[in-house]
Parts: structure tokens; C-alpha cells; sequence
């Protein structure tokens, strides 16, 4: 008997790696139906797995003696769900390997189910003291101990030194604090812990459905908040958000909002939730932020939270890791775009969700744009080698990385 949980983790990990999906489009259609407990589980076995693959393959290589790759994709992916469950969770040692040999069996691989099940009772046995030997004084040890690509663990050593490194690799393999933004548009009792720095953020045990349904809340990390927060928007302004979707940092913004996104199911997810949450000062535009129409231009404020890496959200996003890389050059043309079509004075808000001086100081360095620090208003928050920008760190501030920097255009 296979668990409705266990199912839906199979059913994520097995799009994921052989299918190419995202994990955060995969998981909500193969998870309909599960009530609140098994949803959970099921989320946590799947993103876990999904975070720790390349450990969990070489667990599973080291004991089974079979390469990954050579494997079914079914084999291949119970084996990784097992093997997460007896590594990283404290779930029972007989539910993790039984169902695991169970999600083998129903999936017609009948051959496979012996080699699937004496794989599992090797792990069973070897696998915790596997793990705890593995090693972390390289980057590149780092990251196979703590499952990431070479490259992002070679680049955060590089910028913030192996000890910073470490305690930032180890705190995106662990789920973050959840909180949600309290939606002022919506009169209604929502139940949260307000959070003593970020006005309207409120901490919860879990996302209230209703809540969201009813657009009283919208799930927003701190760090997305006071990305949002330091656009600054005003009543009478008019606004531009050239990345706008799905809505977010657009919906927390006073003015005239003008909202771009480029890809038309994306404009239409926007549309619909600024219609829920009540946001009727954003207009969605279905465009592409480098070709706008030539009229649009002059507005107070331009927000451009671009595309990146995305190697502040990985504790959320955990397929990111394997799948993300860094977009210098899109950043670079989106903050041109915003510089012609801000007025003069105008501000400009760059702010991306990675963990990268590539990604980050180093655009804003080549806009040629005017600085306008954030440091006095936000210290806490403020970057550690460049105190005009901001940088929250999941490790140091329990909240998603993000970069953020105020510009301006000069008069000229």
C-alpha cells in the first residue's frame, strides 16, 4: 500500500529530473486532493529529495554498487526518495523502504523490485554513516556534502569566505520561516505574528488557504517584502514594474502602476491576482520589457526585480540549483530600459533573489546610474562589503536572499 503522500513525492521527483518540469508548477497538480498532513509530507519528501539528489546519488552509487544513471527512471527515482527518507528524515525505516519498493511494483517494473529492495537495505544500513563521513573542507567536497552544483559553491567561497559559505549552503537545505504579507485592500481577521521590522509581514505556522483565496494574504518572503517596501511608491505617482509577474512586489505598490510581463499565461496568472487581491491601481501589460510601446515613458519610480539565478531562493525553489544560472546581460538591458523610461530624478529599484557580486553589485556598478543608499533606513539589512545596497541571507536573517538597490537617473 502505497501512501497518497509518497505518491505525490514520487510523482514531483519523477517530472522533475525526467520530464524537465519545475517542482513549484509539478507539485500542486500531482498533490490536489491530498488533505493538509499528507500535502506536507508530501512536499517536504519531494523538495527534500529534489535538494539533496546529487548526495543522495552518490549514496546510492557508493552502496548499490549501480550507477544512477543506468537506472529506469521509476527505479531511479524511488531509490532517491528512499534514500532521502533514510538519510535526512525521521520517518520509519519499514514505510521508507517498503513503499519505495511498492512505487517500483506499481510501476510495472516487477524485474526491478528484488535489486530496488536489497539496494534500500544496504542504505538502511550504511547510508547516515555515509553521509556524516563526507567531507567539507573544499568547495567542492561542500558540495557534494550539501548537494549543489560545483559552481555555486566555488563562487560563495570565493565572495563570502568557506565559513559564511557553509552556514548559507546549510540553511537552503532547510525549509525557511513562513510568512505571508497581510493584504491591506482586504478588510478580515487574518492570524499571524506580526514581524517586528517589516511593516504588514506576518509569521504563520502554515498559509492560510481561505486567507489567500479571499486575497487577505499573499505568501511573500521578508526579503520579497523589503524588496517591494523600498520602491517607495506614493499616492499620485505613476509606476513602472517591468518584471511584474506573478504579482507580488506589483501588488504592494501605491500609484499608478504599470505592470509588464512578457509571456501571455503569466500576464493572465498576474491579472488574476491583482483582481483578487483587490490591487485596481496595476494595469497588466502583456509585453516585452526591452521592446516597449515608445509612449511609455516618464514615470516616477520603475521597479526591475529581474530574472536571475535565483541562488537566494533555493530552500523554496529546489530545483533552482540545478537548473539556474546567472543573467548578467538581461539585467544589465532591463536597468537600461528603466533609465529611459524613468523621468529625470526619477528612482530606479533593482533587486534580484540571488547571491552573486556577478548578479549583483557588479550591474548596478556598469549602469552608470547614481546611487541612492538604503543603509540609514534599513541597517539591519545592510550589505556587508557595499553598506549602500542592501543583502538579506538565509543564514544570517532566516529570510530569502535578495540584493536590492535604490538608483537615479540623473537630471540630465
Amino acid at each position: 500500500m502505497i501512501s497518497p503522500a509518497r505518491r505525490a513525492a514520487f510523482d514531483t521527483v519523477l517530472r522533475v529530473f525526467e520530464d524537465d518540469a519545475y517542482a513549484d508548477r509539478a507539485f500542486p497538480g500531482v498533490a490536489r486532493g491530498l488533505d493538509e498532513r499528507d500535502r506536507a509530507l508530501a512536499q517536504r519528501l519531494a523538495y527534500g529529495t529534489i535538494q539533496r539528489v546529487r548526495t543522495l546519488d552518490h549514496g546510492i552509487e557508493a552502496l548499490g554498487r549501480r550507477p544512477v544513471a543506468k537506472l529506469d527512471p521509476p527505479v531511479r527515482t524511488a531509490l532517491r526518495l528512499g534514500a532521502y527518507q533514510l538519510g535526512f528524515s525521521e520517518v520509519a525505516v519499514h514505510a521508507a523502504v517498503n513503499e519505495s519498493v511498492e512505487l517500483v511494483r506499481a510501476a510495472g517494473l516487477e524485474r526491478a523490485v528484488s535489486f530496488t529492495n536489497a539496494v534500500l537495505r544496504r542504505l538502511t544500513l550504511g547510508l547516515r554513516e555515509l553521509l556524516d563521513s563526507l567531507p567539507e573542507a573544499t568547495p567542492p567536497e561542500a558540495a557534494l556534502r550539501h548537494s549543489y552544483p560545483d559552481w555555486v559553491a566555488e563562487l560563495w567561497w570565493r565572495e563570502l569566505g568557506a565559513e559564511e559559505a557553509l552556514a548559507l549552503m546549510r540553511a537552503q537545505n532547510e525549509p525557511l520561516e513562513t510568512v505571508v504579507r497581510r493584504n491591506e485592500q482586504k478588510p478580515g481577521d487574518v492570524t499571524g505574528t506580526p514581524d517586528p521590522e517589516i511593516p504588514g509581514a506576518l509569521h504563520v505556522e502554515r498559509v492560510d488557504e481561505h486567507a489567500l483565496r479571499g486575497g487577505l494574504i499573499w505568501p511573500q518572503s521578508r526579503g520579497s517584502q523589503l524588496a517591494g517596501l523600498c520602491v517607495g511608491a506614493r499616492n499620485g505617482e505613476r509606476v513602472l514594474d517591468l518584471c511584474a509577474a506573478p504579482g507580488g512586489k506589483a501588488t504592494q505598490l501605491a500609484g499608478e502602476v504599470t505592470a509588464v510581463e512578457r509571456h501571455p499565461g503569466r500576464a493572465r496568472e498576474l491579472e488574476e491576482n491583482c483582481r483578487r487581491l483587490g490591487a485596481t491601481n496595476v494595469r497588466v501589460l502583456n509585453a516585452d520589457a526591452l521592446a516597449l510601446p515608445p509612449e511609455l515613458r516618464d514615470f516616477d519610480r520603475v521597479l526591475v526585480d529581474a530574472p536571475c539565478s535565483g541562488l537566494g531562493v533555493l530552500a523554496s525553489r529546489p530545483d533552482l540549483r540545478w537548473r539556474g544560472k546567472p543573467l548578467p546581460e538581461l539585467q544589465r538591458d532591463l536597468l537600461a530600459v528603466a533609465a529611459e523610461r524613468v523621468r529625470p530624478r526619477g528612482t530606479i529599484l533593482y533587486s534580484v533573489c540571488t547571491i552573486s557580486v556577478e548578479e549583483n553589485e557588479a550591474v548596478v556598478d556598469a549602469s552608470g546610474l547614481e546611487v541612492d543608499p538604503l543603509r540609514e533606513e534599513w541597517k539591519q539589512f545592510a550589505h556587508p562589503r557595499r553598506p549602500e545596497f542592501l543583502l538579506t541571507l538565509p543564514h544570517r536573517h532566516r529570510t530569502s536572499g535578495f540584493f536590492i538597490a535604490r538608483l537615479r537617473r540623473s537630471s540630465t
